[in-house]
C-alpha cells in the first residue's frame, strides 16, 4: 500500500460518484485514505439534509462499509490538535488536526480557500481541489485512471450508465478536467 495520504474532506465523499472514484484509486494502491469521524458526520448531515427521502440508515451504511473496507482510515485522537490550530473558518480545524494527525500529504476539498497555503505550510500539507488530486493520479498512470473509471462504470447497475454518463457526474461534481482527459483517453484506447 502506498505511503503518500491523502485526507478526504466531507465535501469530497458526499457525491456518491467521486466518492466512489477516490476509494477505488485507494483501494488500487495510489494513496492511503483517511477521514475522520467528525468528517463521517458532516457528510451523513449534508446527505441528509440533499436526501430527505432517503432512510439515514443508508448512509450510515456507506460509512461503514468504507470504515470496513479501509480499516486504517478513520483517524482518531485528533481532538487535542484542535485548539491550537488556526484557521480561517474555525469550523474546519477538525479537519486538519485529523490530517495531521493521520499525517496526511493532502487535503482534498473543494473549499481550499479556508486551507491557505501560508497556514498550511509549516505543517507540511496542502490542499488540493478534488480534480486537480485526480488528475495528478491520472498523470501517475493514465491506464490505471481509465481502467478504474471502467470498473467503477461496470459497477453501476442501478440504472447503468455509460462511461461517459459517470464522466458528466464526476465534472458535475467537481473533477471536469479529470472526466475530460479520461474520456480523451477512453477514445484513444478504442483506436
Amino acid at each position: 500500500m502506498s505511503l503518500f495520504a491523502a485526507f478526504l474532506d466531507a465535501c469530497v465523499l458526499v457525491p456518491i460518484a467521486p466518492c466512489d472514484t477516490l476509494l477505488r484509486f485507494a483501494d488500487s494502491g495510489a494513496f492511503r485514505p483517511l477521514w475522520s469521524d467528525a468528517v463521517e458526520q458532516e457528510a451523513i448531515a449534508a446527505l441528509c439534509e440533499i436526501h430527505p427521502d432517503i432512510d439515514p440508515s443508508r448512509f450510515h451504511s456507506r460509512f461503514r462499509n468504507m470504515n470496513e473496507a479501509f480499516e486504517d482510515a478513520s483517524v482518531s485522537g485528533w481532538e487535542p490538535l484542535v485548539e491550537g490550530l488556526e484557521l480561517p473558518d474555525p469550523n474546519d480545524r477538525h479537519v486538519l488536526a485529523a490530517a495531521l494527525r493521520g499525517r496526511a500529504d493532502v487535503i482534498v476539498t473543494e473549499n481550499v480557500r479556508d486551507f491557505p497555503p501560508a497556514l498550511l505550510e509549516p505543517f507540511g500539507i496542502e490542499a488540493v481541489r478534488l480534480d486537480e488530486f485526480l488528475m495528478t493520479q491520472f498523470h501517475l498512470n493514465r491506464a490505471a485512471a481509465a481502467r478504474i473509471i471502467g470498473e467503477q462504470m461496470s459497477a453501476m447497475g442501478r440504472p447503468p450508465v455509460t462511461i461517459y454518463q459517470l464522466l458528466n457526474r464526476l465534472a458535475a461534481s467537481g473533477a471536469p478536467r479529470f472526466a475530460q482527459a479520461v474520456s480523451r483517453e477512453v477514445a484513444t484506447s478504442r483506436e
